[in-house]
């Protein structure tokens, strides 16, 4: 069990029967009444984020997240094999849990995978992945330093946007989070 003064961003806590990572929190004091402490929470099973306010002091309990570092091996059939580069042991994660992390995944990728108990909450890409342009439009001469940009389909099959002088075959080292060109490989 852990207290509101335990707070810290990060930390993932029990709540209503659901897990929650505290995204940010602020502890209150205001002139007349008790002190509170007002944070926004983010449901680690659907990602939805809610704002929650608890009674400074209140007890929870704090959710035992483990991390572990696994190997994509393939995918069957709308599910994702996944295999504990220590044990051996493969898991199956749905498809539809893992929406926006598809975008980058390639075979014998070494992703960090997050569980609570036996539940498999998600994954957790490196934070840039190098992948191969499979299709773009070609340059424009002269067009390379203008500074504009184009749309190029990965071989993920991600589109993301990259500088007129990439062309098809360059790979190039794409950011993770928030899915965008970083250089060529």
């Amino acid at each position: 069990m852990i207290s509101t003064a335990d707070f810290k961003n990060g930390l993932t806590i029990e709540v209503d029967n659901a897990i929650w990572r505290i995204v940010e929190f602020q502890h209150v004091k205001p002139g007349k009444g008790g002190a509170f402490v007002r944070s926004k929470l983010k449901n680690l099973r659907t990602g939805a984020v809610q704002d929650k306010t608890f009674r400074a002091g209140a007890r929870m309990e704090q959710a035992n997240i483990v991390k572990s570092t696994m190997q994509y091996l393939y995918e069957d059939g709308g599910n994702y094999v996944f295999m504990n580069t220590d044990t051996y042991e493969q898991i199956e994660i749905p498809g539809e849990n893992i929406q926006n992390e598809l975008k980058f995944l390639k075979e014998n990728m070494e992703v960090q995978v997050t569980m609570f108990d036996a539940e498999v909450l998600g994954i957790e890409l490196p934070n840039t992945v190098t992948l191969e342009v499979t299709e773009t439009e070609p340059g424009i001469k002269g067009d390379t330093a203008s500074g504009g940009s184009k749309p190029a389909t990965l071989e993920t099959g991600a589109i993301i946007q990259v500088p007129f002088f990439v062309k098809a075959g360059d790979k190039l080292i794409v950011n993770t989070v928030d899915s965008t060109y970083v250089s060529r490989a």
